[in-house]
């Protein structure tokens, strides 16, 4: 055997250092930076954010914006619209998702496939066009500056739906048949039986869309009017239009990272089902 041969050669290491190890550096410090900068922005000073040398650190570090963005802003009000809009309208998409998916794999019904394109039709529509129609319709109907007004459009998404059907796909045929001889029902074999053995990627449709609820701009800022009813994601903009100069940006920013905390918390506590949910459905198509 070589000298180049060999696994911890300078040869094989430099070709894993260049090859694996540093283009995952770079997409690590594509995502990190930039949420580093923020959190560090959001403890400087006015003359910190404003000057026009880079101020990594700050000197002195200033708190004081998370006590006025939480002045200005009714946070804990705002926190709890997102709470329940994130929670009610997540919680729905999950369930819709695991039972028209458990319909396309497990039901005999005419029509399945085509019922399953026109589900992945629904993701090449971007959600941009359809904001006057469901606002003509919301509005209509009185939904405008209330809970459900604000769920109920976005119930109907193909992701879950998708990404559940291709993992249930993958699920032990054999297992299923045996508890429809037994006698079991398509309600007991989806909660006993396909739920638990997908339960991977059932955690990852719910956390995509836990951040997609909780992050979402658009259609809460066009169907709410009423500062008592707007999500957190809205709020900010009552933050940066109350304090619209530039001396004002470490307040923003403060603001800012206490609307991303609590999506990072449930993503650090859900992210070992994501590898885990994505490649579940990858076997089968």
């Amino acid at each position: 055997m070589t000298a180049d041969s060999r696994p911890l050669s300078r040869r094989n290491l430099a070709a894993a250092l260049v090859a694996d190890y540093l283009p995952i550096m770079l997409a690590i410090l594509i995502v990190v930076l930039p949420l580093a900068y923020l959190i560090l922005s959001s403890f400087k000073s006015p003359a910190d954010v404003i000057t026009q040398k880079l101020v990594v650190l700050p000197d002195p570090w200033h708190p004081a914006n998370y006590s006025e963005a939480a002045r200005i802003v009714p946070f804990p009000r705002l926190f709890l619209n997102s709470a329940i809009v994130t929670v009610v309208g997540a919680g729905i998409k999950v369930l819709l998702a695991v039972f028209t998916a458990y319909a396309l794999v497990f039901v005999r019904f005419p029509g399945r496939k085509y019922v399953f394109w026109a589900v992945l039709a629904t993701l090449m529509v971007p959600p941009q066009v359809s904001v006057v129609p469901n606002f003509v319709f919301v509005s209509g109907l009185g939904g405008q500056d209330t809970y459900w007004g604000i769920i109920l459009p976005g119930l109907a998404t193909g992701f879950g739906t998708f990404l559940l059907r291709q993992s249930f796909l993958t699920l032990p045929a054999e297992v299923i048949d045996a508890a429809q001889v037994d006698g079991a029902g398509h309600w007991r074999r989806l909660w006993h039986m396909v739920v638990p053995m997908a339960a991977p990627s059932i955690a990852t449709v719910a956390l995509v869309n836990i951040v997609f609820e909780w992050n979402d701009y658009l259609w809460p800022l066009v169907i709410v009017s009423d500062p008592q009813m707007m999500t957190l994601p809205v709020g900010l903009t009552l933050l940066q239009n109350s304090e619209n100069s530039a001396a004002s940006y470490g307040i923003v920013m403060a603001g800012t990272v206490m609307v991303l905390l609590p999506v990072l918390v449930v993503f650090a506590a859900l992210q070992r089902h994501i590898v885990t949910g994505l490649t579940q459905g990858s076997v089968k198509g």
